[in-house]
């Protein structure tokens, strides 16, 4: 390598530094630079969240609010469901999915 690529190596690496190093102090015109103050003590935070445990609000981890998880309940039993299924299989004469299903 000649004197001449060189330099220019060593110039290209000094200009990058002295740009890197005066980006590293500039303010990241994305972040939002103003404190965040709480209207709200510790204690009133944490009563609002056994509150909302109580009621059933928070039910993943924690995760606020929490997805309310509600279970259907069947109101007919497994062989009920089935008899059905053979009687609409019997019933109807076009083949669809309902058809393809094998019940024992």
């Amino acid at each position: 390598m000649n004197i001449k690529n060189l330099s220019a190596a060593v110039s290209a690496i000094v200009l990058f530094g002295v740009a890197g190093a005066a980006l590293a102090g500039a303010p990241n015109p994305n972040s939002d630079d103003t404190q965040f103050v709480s209207t709200k003590t510790r204690a009133e935070v944490i009563a609002e969240l056994q509150q909302a445990r109580a009621n059933g609000e928070i039910l993943n981890n924690d995760n606020y609010p929490g997805p309310v998880v509600t279970v259907a309940s069947s109101t007919k039993t497994r062989a009920q469901v089935i008899a059905e299924l053979k009687e609409y299989q019997q019933t109807h004469a076009n083949p669809s999915y309902g058809d393809l299903v094998f019940v024992r």
